[in-house]
Order: structure tokens, then C-alpha cells, then sequence
């Protein structure tokens, strides 16, 4: 089993809004469905937040790409 910060993250009163609805959406998903709505999140946070890409994605739960990309921005 993994350790995952979003239900920590729900919480949070710096959350911002759309990240906090995708994540409420993405909870409601099967796990197999989640990545997309997971990365719409991490993109929230690193645009709005100003969080390093890598970081957001770590937060709520996906790994950064091997390759040095990043699909945040």
C-alpha cells in the first residue's frame, strides 16, 4: 500500500479550489482512473501554488517522469 498525502491535502485551507475538486473527483474513481484527474491536480498546484512540477505531482501521489519531463506546465 502506498502513503498518500491527498486526504491530508483535502484539508488544507491553502488548497486551491480547482485542486481540491479534482481530487474530490478523483477519489470518487476507481484507482485505475485516477491518474488523470491526480496530474489535473498537481498541474493546479504547480500553476497556482508555485510548486517545482515534481514536487505537486509527489503530493498527490503520482511519480515525476523518469525522462526529466514534466507534464505540469
Amino acid at each position: 500500500m502506498a502513503f498518500s498525502v491527498v486526504p491530508l491535502l483535502l484539508h488544507s485551507s491553502s488548497l486551491p479550489e480547482g485542486a481540491r475538486l479534482a481530487l474530490v473527483d478523483a477519489l470518487a474513481q476507481p484507482e485505475s482512473d485516477r491518474a488523470p484527474l491526480l496530474a489535473n491536480a498537481a498541474r493546479i498546484l504547480y500553476q497556482e501554488v508555485s510548486l517545482d512540477c515534481a514536487d505537486a505531482l509527489e503530493l498527490v501521489g503520482l511519480a515525476a517522469p523518469l525522462d526529466g519531463s514534466c507534464g505540469c506546465g
